[in-house]
């Protein structure tokens, strides 16, 4: 299901639109100033704004799912919001560099009372985190609809902001800093930089949420996901023919893997390592370096071994034991999909 959302090309375009919202941080906090006190909540549909509690009347705007709103008022089956139509909730390091160009304002409206989620709704988070992962499975279609996956990020950071204390808070948060995350890396790969050899010329995804998933909920799962998902930001671009830019990855996963031994991206990090280190011993091969070569070889089966006794149940062992076996049949393994 996530892993649509990773391949989906689809999403590179909607990182445009995306990246927009993060350009008015500034406008949010003031927007978010301007707000009145009451009821906080949000929509799990489109919900059209009204200037007046009648349907005949003009439409100001709507309101999509997991946008910010406050109820100042209610009146039968209508609701006076002040809603963030037009703004991302972002943090205060997505602020922009040059000032702010906009005056975002909450926008004054009447909605119709249904499909309203507050603090007060009975299994609220459950109905957030259930729309939220409805909404992401439909980012992940080779046509989905337009913003789905932002409307997916906001609905899961709802449940983080009106229900900080429920189960799905934790996974909700990962899966709002995976899916910026995953539209970042979209992008950034997707630049002629991403072949530079050398991490630091790419440009790097921000890890701002990724580190703050792991201050709230150390030694967690998703504390560990997290962890592993920050490796992006390490990893080389075009090796370029170098044995280094394996070996240093290499290094990388097999540290997160002694770091992290109960993740579930554990035995996934030890193959990763082991593939690395058998390129590496093609690469030396090719530049007729023998002994360098025996030795990269060796840790790649050391790596493929210890796949195989401490997760034998996950793919990954099934995989290290394919690739121990090309190794010993001379099959070059630089070069295929790892």
């Amino acid at each position: 299901m996530r892993a649509g959302i990773r391949q989906t090309s689809v999403m590179r375009k909607q990182l445009l639109a995306f990246s927009v919202f993060f350009l008015i941080g500034a406008a949010v906090a003031l927007a978010q100033k301007n707000m009145p006190h009451g009821a906080k909540g949000t929509v799990v549909h489109v919900a059209n704004l009204y200037v007046q509690a009648d349907e005949s009347a003009d439409k100001v705007s709507s309101v999509t799912p997991g946008r910010e709103l406050v109820i100042a008022e209610h009146s039968g089956k209508w609701l006076r919001v002040f809603a963030n139509t037009d703004v991302e909730v972002v943090t205060e390091s997505d602020a922009p560099v040059f000032g702010n160009e906009t005056n975002a304002k909450p926008i004054s409206g009447w909605i119709m009372d249904k499909g309203v989620v507050t603090a007060d709704t009975q299994k609220g988070d459950e109905i957030l985190f259930g729309e939220a992962v409805s909404t992401e499975i439909l980012a992940s279609d080779s046509h989905p609809p337009p913003d789905a996956a932002q409307s997916a990020r906001r609905l899961y950071r709802m449940v983080v902001d009106l229900f900080p204390q429920s189960p799905r808070a934790a996974e909700a948060m990962w899966r709002a800093a995976d899916i910026r995350w995953q539209l970042q890396k979209a992008d950034s790969f997707s630049r002629p930089s991403a072949h530079e050899k050398e991490n630091y010329l790419r440009e790097q995804m921000d890890d701002t949420e990724m580190k703050k998933i792991q201050k709230l909920y150390p030694r967690t799962k998703w504390a560990d996901l997290a962890a592993f998902t920050m490796i992006d930001n390490k990893i080389c671009g075009d090796w370029q023919g170098s044995e280094k830019c394996p070996e240093k990855e290499a290094e990388i996963y097999t540290k997160y893997a002694d770091e992290h031994p109960d993740s579930p991206k554990a035995p996934q990090a030890l193959y990763q390592a082991a593939w690395r280190e058998a390129c590496a011993g093609d690469m030396y091969q090719a530049d007729n370096d023998e002994r360098k070569s025996g030795d990269a070889r060796g840790r790649a089966k050391d790596l493929a071994g210890r796949v195989q006794t401490k997760y034998s149940d996950s793919d990954y062992a099934a995989r290290a034991a394919g690739l121990v076996y090309k190794m010993e049949q001379q099959i070059p393994i630089y070069g295929s999909e790892n």
